[in-house]
């Protein structure tokens, strides 16, 4: 089993910057990609960004609307994956939730939410304007 646990959400003010983790722990493997999603209230839940190991390259993949903002990145030394958020948006505000697939994957073949097998519980973000 993997066990993924959020931290870093908060309140901010538009324009301003957050830092999401997301340590796990349990089973682990080399060969999987890890994602963001976020669930706004009265929406579905949506993808934002994942980082995968395909072989021996990275790559990362994010949804148009964050492109430019938030970035993806891994310290596999601390088995944790962060995601940097600038420039916030009101639009933005969400529960983020982190979640990792058993397999690779690359470009918009990250973006299907079935293929995560792990969630954490989530950390709310909240931009206020």
């Amino acid at each position: 089993q993997v066990q993924l646990v959020e931290s870093g959400g908060g309140l901010v003010q538009a324009g301003g910057s957050l830092r999401l983790s997301c340590a796990a722990s349990g089973r682990s493997g080399s060969l999987y990609a890890m994602g963001w999603f976020r669930q706004a209230p009265g929406k579905e839940r949506e993808f934002v960004a994942a980082i995968s190991f395909p072989w021996s390259s990275t790559s990362t993949t994010y949804a148009d609307s964050v492109k430019g903002r938030f970035t993806i990145s891994r310290d596999n030394v601390k088995s944790t994956v962060y995601l940097q958020m600038n420039s916030l948006k009101p639009e933005d505000t969400a529960i983020y939730y982190c979640a990792r697939r058993n397999n690779v994957c690359s470009g918009s073949r990250c973006h299907d939410i079935s293929q995560y097998a792990y969630w954490g519980q989530g950390a709310q973000v909240t931009v206020s304007s």
